[in-house]
């Protein structure tokens, strides 16, 4: 992957552990020598991580690397939000990945802000262009949302909102992307749309995962998984050989950039990259 045209980006997610800390911080440090434009780290449901989720984004500023804090607000009150957005101003954070977020089990509706529109809202309301809002957009639909349809008005609001940039949910057919794009550009949305990419390093991993989010695996890469069992070494290869294909669709199709879900790890991440020519 040529760096100096294609920028990238990596998310993380916080530590629960001081064992885990040290392994990212290990992981950091080799995926910075691909020089990412920045890392981003996600925000558990209902904010459960955010102390974890502030620490590591300050580990990543400190380290000389720009971070994005996931922030998501359902649940939250703007009170609530107002003193989170003051804590990551004083930080120095200028990046944020807005999103609805998830419940936490057992947790009933409530807070200020039902959905991410409002919550881009409220962040250009209270603290003007001093931050760059990211927003998740899905190019094979939302799982919950109501239709296709309703699901792409609602991402052309959020960039209307106020959203500097998008990145995608990961998926593993490149039409699927390319296809959103051009509907959300018909639409008055054309801000830069990075496509998310999740290394396939485990089976299992994978397909629950995927079950969650609402993501496609292609039929033949379902049953190619299965018919490998557990062999770990041939998933991890074929995995390797999928995403670099994909990555190669997506640079050969002119995306701003991509955003890889790492899993906290650095290994298939650098190997992917090697492969595009970046390492």
């Amino acid at each position: 992957m040529n760096q100096s045209t294609l920028p990238i980006s990596f998310e993380f997610f916080p530590p629960k552990t001081p064992e885990g800390a040290a392994k990212l911080r290990v992981t950091r440090q080799a995926l910075y020598a691909l020089k990412p434009e920045f890392c981003s780290v996600t925000f558990g449901a209902g904010g459960s991580t955010q102390s974890g989720t502030f620490a590591t984004v300050g580990e990543i500023l400190a380290e000389g690397v720009d971070a994005a804090s996931h922030f998501s607000c359902v649940g939250a009150t703007k009170a609530t939000v107002r003193e989170q957005l003051d804590a990551l101003q004083a930080m120095g954070v200028k990046r944020l990945v807005a999103l609805r977020g998830d419940l936490p089990s057992g947790y009933g509706a409530g807070g200020e802000f039902h959905y991410a529109i409002d919550l881009v809202s409220f962040i250009r309301q209270e603290t003007g262009d001093n931050f760059h809002i990211e927003v998740a957009a899905y190019p094979e639909i939302h799982p919950q949302a109501k239709s296709a349809d309703a699901d792409l008005q609602a991402y052309v609001l959020k960039s209307r909102a106020g959203a500097n940039s998008a990145i995608t949910q990961y998926f593993f057919n490149s039409d699927a992307y390319f296809r959103f794009v051009d509907d959300a550009y018909k639409l008055g949305a054309d801000i830069p749309v990075v496509p998310g990419i999740m290394p396939i390093t485990s089976s299992s991993q994978l397909m629950r995962f995927s079950d969650a989010c609402g993501a496609e695996i292609p039929r033949w890469i379902r049953l190619r998984l299965q018919g490998f069992g557990d062999d770990i070494e041939s998933i991890k290869s074929f995995g390797l050989d999928v995403i670099t294909d994909l990555c190669d669709q997506l640079r050969n199709g002119g995306v701003p950039g991509i955003h890889f879900y790492t899993m906290n790890q650095s290994a298939p991440v650098l190997e992917i990259c090697k492969r595009l020519g970046g390492a």
